[in-house]
């Protein structure tokens, strides 16, 4: 990590089927071992599954999923004299979306369907829904967060 300045965001590239740069991210953070026109069939085929599924934009519902996965606060450990404490703190708004994404993938991953993509629309769907692995990951993380509200006082 470099002490002089911070490197620079890069920008992706708007997806070629939606236009939309946070699915981009998604797909990247999807891909394995560079293999980009994989992950790109494999999160259209998935929009394809939601939109027969639940009858609505799936780009919509992927928005609306993400926003509910996004969490807003969690824990960072902190050492004073000794002791390591875990101290709650805001996230940053990349960040947030950056976590959202890979719980999702994560979640997602861990299912019990058979293909990826079914896996993937299944998470998308319980995610606008409220349920599912990824939006349970976000709830322990506020529940971490407001277990160790006492030790906000050591936040940096």
């Amino acid at each position: 990590m470099s002490r002089r300045h911070a490197a620079e965001k890069r920008e992706v590239l708007p997806d070629a089927k939606y236009g939309d740069r946070v699915l981009t991210k998604f797909m990247n953070n999807l891909m394995v071992d560079g293999k980009k026109s994989i992950a790109e069939r494999i999160v259209y085929n998935a929009f394809e599954r939601v939109e027969d599924r639940l009858k609505k934009s799936p780009l919509e519902v992927f928005h609306e999923g993400l926003e509910l996965i996004k969490p807003s606060v969690e824990v960072r450990s902190r050492r004073v004299g000794g002791a390591t404490y875990q101290v709650p703190v805001e996230v940053r708004p990349e960040r947030r979306e950056a976590l959202a994404i890979r719980w999702l993938i994560a979640a997602a991953k861990s299912r019990n369907e058979n293909t990826m993509e079914e896996r993937l629309a299944g998470e998308m769907a319980d995610a606008v829904n409220g349920r599912g692995s990824a939006v349970k990951k976000r709830e322990d993380t506020h529940k971490m967060a407001d277990a160790n509200k006492a030790f906000s006082h050591y936040r940096w």
